[in-house]
């Protein structure tokens, strides 16, 4: 392969190394999931939950006995006795609660109880003020022995300060399949309730969240571990004790019914009683969030008071939870900036219990950068074979339609897919992509410029430029107006001339050519030394490409004589002898094959065929008869009812070929006296008449009359006719003579 074959087809290569060097990085992004991307993913779930948020149902048996300002007012200011808290809970059990979860550590002995103050008296006088007071010395064992008789739950925070106290559990711990322990969040220990209180509960569950770096929670954990224990929720425990069940049911990878092919991959379900909750890895699950709805909640004085119906909480799951703002339990959703942290439990509940709740499968990620891979690549290949409007539509259908598919997942699925880098490549890829295409057609209209800038009137290379589909590559037929125009007696002009002074010679004749060419939206095809090639009609398409060849011929001839003034004065200046310098053009008008023409290394843009052969013997026959133009007859029809003045010249069968082809000029390049032309034209016509009917007396009056009106560029011809008239008058042509001339030279 040649240097400028590798070249090229590099070139080609470079676009698809480009593109696949974009989705190369963000198939990276994807797997590396930077910072960044995950905050955008997670502001972009946020997003769908505002948009579609879950309604909340007054049917779901969860309710919260809330610590209100309003029950701090009626009750006292926190922390209350255990006592009271004692009663609250008894009377939460009395309305028939199913289980009362209680999202509040009681870490430390009551302050109010009357033990600590009696606790250095003898035990008779401690008796006396039991009974002088008619209450219990120690709130603490009241409150135990309260919720030892009740379904209730106890919360505990997790810590990671080195503490190895070993978490309470009231439950057993089922694992199928794999160890799903290194994937829990795990911490060192606990820190638990009164031990009093962890023995008398019937479940213990952590209130530990696990928000995202934004301080929102968005994923919930339904199990946690302390050191090697586990530890579940507050929320699941709830749903534990509620049920009466006493096991958890831990279904990790390649458990049963659970394929992992092998791989250790986490937890998959979680079996709580008979509800079984799909779980990521690391035991969490998505909830899908509501907006807070005071409904749920009835405030604790409420209860005390017994201004509730006796069954009003018959079969719930009852939290006693704190609202008041001054007591800062508050946490963040995607849905609202603050809520009662026993919110996120109650909307945990009612998920596990309904079943409604987030899912962000296994297969997401892959499948998320599948859309990637896909979408960016349907970008990269169809931009640039569409327009620039339809290629900005196509981008925006691609990201609406990975938009909408994460909606419709969204809302009719509960799935959670992630529309951002899909989104963000194929963004990305459509500018870098239309960056691309614009630096190319930049190019490409560089390339244009510079191919054609020399060959095409500057406003066809401004079409080609806004339009370069029309520059059609590797040849097509079309009709042509083809020009030949060459420099007569070439070579003894050159003679006198040094390098130099040829050089001058030929740019100083052909720039004024030339331009009249350009000027008549031709396109030059190629210099060869002394002659141009030139030809209209293409690349771009042009009506009357035939009356604007025969005007370019025109102007060029009209404009020798000014050449030749200056041209005598420089060489009388140079001490140089001048010599006239003439021209003869060749035009004829056909189908011809027009394109890209060459090899793979080296190509013109250029014309072939018949026609074109025919037009350069034209340009020949020029110097035989004397005259600057000659035409074909198809471009002598295209300009008639112009106002042209063309003369049938002859009827010729040129070198090569048996057809022959009536040949014509124009009265515009003849120096035609003053006039004269339409007596010229009438007397030529009946010349061309009597000479082909062999009338020869008649041809050779006729002649006498034309060679009177002196026309100088026709004396060449009726001396050639006259030469023709004389032998067949020695030698009569025969009866099946078509009055046509072979010409023997080109």
């Amino acid at each position: 392969m040649d240097a400028v074959n590798f070249v090229r087809r590099g070139r080609k290569l470079l676009y698809p190394l480009f593109v696949l060097g974009i989705v190369a990085l963000f198939v990276v992004i994807g797997m590396a999931n930077p910072f960044f991307v995950q905050s955008v993913r997670l502001l972009t779930f946020d997003s769908m939950q505002k948009l579609a948020p879950r309604a909340y149902d007054e049917r779901q048996p969860v309710r919260v006995v809330d610590i209100d300002d309003k029950s701090l007012e009626v009750l006292g200011q926190w922390p209350w006795p255990r006592t009271v808290m004692a009663e609250l809970i008894g009377k939460i059990g009395a309305a028939g609660a199913a289980s009362i979860t209680t999202d509040i550590i009681y870490a430390e002995p009551d302050r109010t109880s009357l033990g600590r103050y009696t606790k250095n008296l003898p035990a008779d006088k401690a008796d006396e003020v039991a009974k002088l007071v008619g209450g219990p010395l120690d709130n603490d064992a009241v409150f135990a022995d309260t919720i030892s008789k009740l379904p209730v739950v106890l919360g505990t925070v997790l810590i990671d300060d080195g503490s190895p106290k070993v978490p309470t559990q009231k439950s057993g711990f089922a694992v199928a399949g794999d160890d799903p322990r290194p994937f829990l969040h795990g911490f060192t220990g606990v820190l638990p309730n009164l031990p009093a209180l962890d023995t008398a509960a019937s479940g213990i569950g952590a209130t530990n969240w696990i928000p995202d770096h934004d301080g929102i929670i968005r994923r919930v954990p339904l199990m946690f571990r302390a050191g090697d224990k586990y530890v579940p929720s507050l929320a699941a425990e709830a749903l534990r004790v509620a049920q009466g069940a006493g096991s958890f049911v831990l279904k990790a990878s390649n458990a049963s019914g659970e394929t992992a092919y092998g791989a250790k991959t986490g937890l998959n379900h979680i079996k709580i009683g008979a509800i079984e909750a799909p779980t990521d890895a690391d035991g969490g699950i998505w909830p899908r969030f509501r907006h807070f709805d005071a409904r749920s909640y009835i405030p604790a004085w409420k209860v005390m008071s017994g201004d509730i119906a006796p069954d009003a909480l018959n079969g719930d799951l009852v939290l006693l939870g704190i609202s008041a703002p001054g007591l800062k339990d508050v946490r963040a959703t995607p849905l609202d900036s603050t809520v009662p942290g026993v919110e996120l439990h109650v909307q945990m509940l009612e998920q596990l219990l309904t079943g409604v709740r987030l899912t962000r499968p296994d297969y997401a990620p892959p499948l998320e950068l599948v859309f990637t891979i896909v979408a960016s690549l349907l970008i990269a290949v169809l931009l640039p074979r569409v327009r620039a409007s339809y290629s900005s539509a196509l981008a925006v259908v691609i990201v609406a339609g990975i938009f909408g598919y994460a909606w419709y997942a969204f809302t009719k699925q509960s799935l959670l897919f992630d529309p951002v880098n899909p989104s963000l490549a194929v963004t990305v890829m459509f500018f870098a992509c239309t960056a691309w295409t614009y630096r190319q057609t930049q190019n490409q209209k560089g390339e244009i410029r510079k191919a054609f800038g020399q060959y095409l009137s500057p406003d066809v290379v401004q079409q080609l430029i806004a339009n370069p589909e029309k520059l059609a590559l590797g040849g097509e037929e079309r009709p042509l107006t083809i020009m030949f125009c060459d420099v007569r007696n070439f070579t003894s002009l050159s003679e006198s001339l040094d390098a130099q002074g040829l050089t001058h010679f030929i740019n100083t004749l052909l720039t004024p050519l030339t331009g009249a060419i350009l000027e008549r939206r031709g396109t030059v095809d190629k210099y060869m030394g002394d002659a141009i090639m030139a030809f209209w009609n293409a690349p771009l398409p042009l009506d009357g490409h035939a009356r604007n060849a025969v005007e370019a011929a025109i102007a060029m001839a009209n404009s020798m004589p000014d050449f030749n003034v200056r041209w005598k004065a420089e060489m009388e200046a140079a001490g140089r002898v001048y010599k006239e310098v003439k021209i003869g053009i060749g035009l004829n008008t056909g189908v011809a094959c027009v394109g890209n023409l060459g090899s793979d290394q080296r190509f013109d843009y250029s014309v072939i065929g018949d026609e074109v052969n025919i037009a350069s013997r034209f340009e020949g026959l020029t110097k035989q008869y004397g005259m600057t133009l000659a035409i074909g007859e198809r471009t002598a029809e295209e300009v008639s009812g112009s106002g042209l003045g063309t003369l049938e010249i002859d009827l010729v069968r040129v070198k090569g070929r048996v057809t022959p082809s009536r040949l014509f000029t124009l009265t515009e390049t003849l120096n035609v006296p003053e006039g004269r032309t339409p007596e010229l034209m009438e007397m030529h016509a009946a010349f061309i008449t009597a000479y082909r009917s062999q009338q020869w007396d008649e041809a050779i009056a006729l002649k006498v009359k034309l060679t009177a009106i002196g026309v100088p560029g026709l004396e060449k011809l009726y001396e050639i006719y006259t030469h023709r008239i004389e032998d067949y008058l020695a030698n009569p042509p025969g009866a099946d003579w078509d009055g046509a001339y072979t010409a023997t030279e080109k």
